[in-house]
């Protein structure tokens, strides 16, 4: 069976338009089958993004969405911000979309096919609505990953559920960070931002 966190490029398509505003702009989301919430804008996702318009330090210039999907996240932090956002994910047609959703809404972002983060690139904020059905090894991963590409200072935003296990994902980047923020719970969504502070014992 084909995920949408896996290379699936051979899924039969049912590509569609989706509405999105977000902080009065008007944006529309290309999808089809084969990436995450084709249907609608996942609640997560624009949570997460309603957290970071809000709480953001305004130090963001090299921005990261790991796990991209068609690009929704990439494109109105690209948005938010007036920053170049780099956006990867494993699934091609993933990365095909958020190619041409970047181009739709007039947004700055480069998306690359990768399994995680494969690059020497070093980032001051990493985005990411992990793929929680790929498993915990997975998503410990991308964010043991994200630690390690952040610069000083650097931030890591999550969102995830509190019925999919944000105890145990804020225990773990605990561990990895020395410390996790929760900076948003709505609905059983919590936004988790992580710090990669010069003081804290970060083992990433």
């Amino acid at each position: 069976m084909s995920h949408y966190y896996t290379d699936n490029t051979e899924m039969h398509h049912n590509r569609k338009e989706i509405p999105f505003r977000f902080l009065g702009i008007n944006y529309v989301f290309t999808t089809d089958a084969g990436v995450f919430s084709k249907d609608r804008p996942d609640y997560g996702s624009e949570v997460l993004l309603e957290s970071f318009a809000k709480h953001r330090d305004g130090t963001e210039e090299r921005i990261l969405d790991l796990g991209c999907g068609y690009g929704l996240i990439s494109v109105v932090a690209s948005k938010i911000t007036g920053k170049n956002v780099t956006a990867i994910d494993i699934n091609p047609r993933a990365v095909e979309l958020t190619l041409e959703n970047k181009d739709k809404n007039q947004a700055s972002v480069t998306a690359v096919v990768s399994d995680g983060i494969q690059t020497d690139l070093m980032f001051d904020t990493v985005i990411t609505n992990p793929p929680i059905r790929a498993g915990k090894e997975v998503v410990y991963r991308f964010f043991t990953e994200a630690c390690e590409h952040l610069l000083p200072n650097g931030s890591l935003w999550v969102v995830i559920r509190k019925q999919q296990g944000a105890k145990s994902a804020m225990t773990k980047l605990e561990t990895l960070f020395g410390n996790c923020e929760v900076v948003t719970r709505d609905k059983g969504y919590y936004i988790l931002r992580c710090r990669k502070n010069r003081l804290s014992e970060a083992e990433c």
